[in-house]
């Protein structure tokens, strides 16, 4: 087995000084993009992540070996065109897990942690779930050590996709050149996927290539600032309420079904479904704008 650096371990005391640089840069500009208990709640939510991470992945490491046995295909590790492959798989996993988090509330209710801040900055890139590893998110990039890819390999390139990420959480860049853009996750596309307006809403679901979005059609261009959080916010700092929140609203809701198709929409459903329409996902609230314009 190949042995790979932790990489988001390593890049810890970066992400501190460039949250730093960007408090600076708050200050100066007089922009309110950091608040302190706020902040407060992501960091210790990231360090919950990384914590959980180390009980977890060992775990999901040994999945993936064991599908590795029964893989199609021997992909040589140390070879310069396994990373491009194992880019591209990695990047097309990581659209449709992201995706899907949007779409079916169990996988939902841990990828909600991620958006429950009403800042959008670097220190918000942190706030990651507790749930997500033992709740199967891992399920999405399983079928990549069947076709050949080694296991430690995939995790690096995992962990390459987030330490791309952590620099797209800030308003503190506008839009990147017009070719970076039409290629790359940039601030700009990524503040659309946390805006909670109705025309943000589940788009732009990209890791690093927004040219997964256009070709699946849930690309959508920044027009104007979004309104960042979630359509509901929990209006808490405290990092557990906000770690376990959805969880806990699907239980209640569950206690309220009626029968078994009711539990099936509760948990497999998009965000927002509701027996009696009191709560409406995003197809639903698009449905209502289009009728209602057409009057």
């Amino acid at each position: 087995m190949p042995q790979f650096p932790n990489l988001l371990t390593h890049a810890i005391p970066a992400f501190i000084l460039l949250i730093i640089v960007e408090v600076i840069f708050a200050v100066k500009t007089q922009r309110e993009l950091y608040e302190v208990k706020d902040t407060a709640t992501s960091i210790t939510l990231g360090l919950g992540n990384l914590f959980s991470g180390i009980l977890t992945k060992t775990l999901i490491l040994f999945v993936f070996y064991f599908l590795y046995q029964y893989r199609i295909f021997t992909i040589p590790w140390n070879a310069w065109w396994a990373w491009v492959l194992i880019f591209f798989a990695d990047d097309l996993s990581y659209y449709w897990f992201h995706r899907i988090s949007h779409s079916v509330r169990f996988f939902w209710a841990s990828h909600v942690v991620h958006h429950s801040s009403e800042k959008y900055n670097l220190a918000a890139a942190l706030r990651q779930t507790w749930t997500g590893n033992i709740t199967g998110s891992f399920l999405f990039w399983s079928w990549m050590p069947l076709v050949g890819f080694e296991p430690a390999m995939i995790m690096t390139m995992q962990a390459v996709s987030l330490l791309y990420q952590f620099w797209i959480h800030t308003e503190s860049i506008g839009k990147m050149p017009r070719w970076f853009e039409s290629v790359f996750n940039t601030p700009s596309h990524h503040r659309v996927h946390h805006g909670t307006d109705l025309i943000y809403l589940d788009k732009n679901h990209a890791g690093i290539l927004i040219i997964w979005d256009k070709f699946f059609g849930t690309f959508q261009e920044e027009k104007f600032r979004p309104k960042y959080g979630l359509t509901k916010n929990v209006h808490t700092f405290n990092p557990v309420y906000v770690a376990f929140h959805e969880w806990r609203n699907m239980a209640l809701d569950l206690r309220k079904a009626k029968n078994w198709k009711q539990v099936f929409h509760i948990v497999f459903d998009s965000p927002g479904w509701s027996a009696d329409g009191s709560t409406k996902t995003t197809k639903q609230l698009r449905k209502e704008q289009i009728n209602s314009s057409g009057k």
